[in-house]
């Protein structure tokens, strides 16, 4: 998502329009209100042209070099003691999104995974959302006392 240009943000729908994303193709995801009112906060700023995030040069968007960078000096910033990577947000994304009942076919899609095998790596479920799952074998009745 380095590529971003102001016209990819698009509040009306309420959606960014990530182009040529993971595996080459263009995909659409969900933008919160939040990080609507974040990105307008900084256009009023930052005020870019072209680039969401311009890099050195202003022509060309930020590197993921520097994406990289900027998001373990957050991390870093926020007393965190584990690494934190883009890739790390990513997974996180997925994992929120299946613990909170998103259809991994519609996580598949936000991810812009070609595969659902490639989905199914990222959501790892967390074991409270396990436990939480009642078992189907819950609701038969079989007639069997446990032995005493």
């Amino acid at each position: 998502m380095v590529a971003l240009t102001i016209g990819d943000i698009d509040s009306s729908r309420m959606v960014i329009h990530v182009r040529q994303g993971k595996g080459s193709k263009d995909r659409f995801v969900m933008l919160s209100e939040q990080l609507l009112a974040i990105l307008r906060a900084y256009w009023r700023t930052e005020r870019p042209q072209g680039w969401l995030f311009p890099g050195l040069d202003p022509d060309q968007p930020i590197t993921p070099r520097s994406l990289q960078r900027a998001c373990r000096a957050t991390a870093e910033a926020a007393g965190l003691g584990k690494t934190v990577t883009v890739h790390t947000l990513r997974h996180c994304f997925a994992t929120h999104l299946l613990e909170r009942g998103v259809d991994i076919r519609v996580i598949q899609d936000l991810l812009g995974h070609r595969h659902i095998t490639a989905t199914s790596r990222y959501a790892r479920v967390a074991i409270n959302t396990i436990r939480q799952i009642q078992s189907p074998l819950e609701h038969l009745k079989f007639g069997v006392s446990p032995p005493a």
